[in-house]
């Protein structure tokens, strides 16, 4: 770790303090299978709507399982989707953004205009329509998240792109004759790298909230697999009676997407830091 890095975890401890629970709660995920106080599948009616106690820490759902420890195991499907949809898309992104930008001509209209039309339609109205067309799960989750999330990682990819590809040593590497590809991948690609690090860990949580509002609404994943958004969906009509069944899961939720976003931010100012000082 170099000083730069080092002062500036000094003056930014709220980052530093938000990954440590994102770490927690991915550790959670992991080994959910061994922490996890009671099973999250087994239904007990003689304990239902239980309030938090000792048995049960976050009291229990409307068929008596255990929330936390379903909570426990919905962390493992939010964290899984956003992650696996942010690299999904963003390898599409990338692929695309970059096509478009150095090569330009007919590849970047045809591009642009894909990503316009993308960029143009609501996001979570498309994500409903394909998983209502499709079998519900979690690739169907994926591939509507995916979808709708490429083009948004592509324009930013197309913009650095072209911003990188004007300046003086990319052309001076054609000039002396290196190959597209060779420069693309010496010179344009890693230079890009923390601008795809800043936009994979902003759209991590709205890739997770998107997962829970598909949940929430009874087109994500199918009962009865834990999900914070079907959790506070089945909640809906306890919220007086039973206020826990939706405060936990929501929290959770709230928490999660808080700490993605601040610290993709907090990447984004230390990037530019260092652009500052360069």
């Amino acid at each position: 770790m170099n000083k730069r890095t080092k002062y500036f975890l000094r003056n930014n401890k709220l980052p530093v303090f938000l990954a440590a629970i994102l770490f927690l709660i991915v550790l959670a995920a992991v080994f959910a299978p061994w922490i996890v106080p009671h099973d999250p599948y087994e239904i007990n009616l003689e304990k239902a709507k239980e309030p938090p106690q000792k048995t049960y820490p976050f009291g229990t759902d409307a068929q008596g399982r255990c929330i936390l420890s379903r909570m426990i195991y919905g962390a493992r499907i939010s964290l899984f989707v956003g992650f696996a949809a942010t690299v999904s898309a963003l390898v599409i992104g990338i692929l695309f953004g970059t096509v478009a930008a150095y090569f330009g001509g007919v590849a970047d209209n045809i591009i642009t205009f894909l990503i316009d039309v993308t960029l143009s339609l609501p996001g979570l109205l498309v994500a409903i329509a394909i998983t209502v067309v499709f079998e519900p799960g979690i690739s169907t989750v994926l591939t509507a998240l995916c979808i709708v999330g490429w083009a948004g990682f592509a324009r930013i990819i197309r913009s650095s792109v072209i911003s990188i590809k004007g300046r003086d040593y990319v052309t001076s590497a054609l000039v002396l004759g290196l190959s597209r590809k060779l420069i693309m991948l010496k010179y344009i690609l890693p230079n890009i790298v923390p601008i795809i690090f800043i936009t994979a860990s902003l759209r991590i949580g709205v890739f997770i909230l998107s997962e829970a509002s598909l949940s929430f609404l009874g087109l994500g994943i199918s009962p009865p697999e834990p999900t914070w958004g079907g959790m506070i969906a089945s909640s809906v009509n306890y919220v007086e009676t039973a206020p826990w069944m939706a405060f936990f899961p929501g929290v959770a939720l709230a928490v999660t997407i808080f700490c993605f976003n601040l610290i993709g931010d907090s990447i984004k100012d230390y990037v530019n830091v260092l652009d500052n000082r360069i």
